[in-house]
């Protein structure tokens, strides 16, 4: 697996995981005990991983969603 991007913030974070799922990518949280073990002050991001063969896929599905958000919340 790779890193496809890393973060402190955990609404991020289940956005992404919900948006890859939603599609058929599986990914995986990594690092996220880490979080209890440094108090919860956000010192180290956790990552969120999929396979190579979806890195590019996963890129495109998070683009796409990021800018449907966008579009959706801009006043016209």
């Amino acid at each position: 697996m790779v890193e496809l991007f890393r973060s402190n913030d955990p609404v991020h974070l289940s956005w992404a995981m919900a948006m890859l799922e939603a599609e058929g990518i599986d990914c995986l949280l990594v690092d996220a005990h880490i979080s209890a073990i440094e108090g919860s002050i956000g010192a180290f991001p956790r990552r969120l991983l999929v396979r190579a063969r979806d890195l590019e896929h996963a890129r495109q599905i998070l683009a796409r969603a990021a800018e449907a958000e966008l579009d959706d919340h801009l006043p016209e």
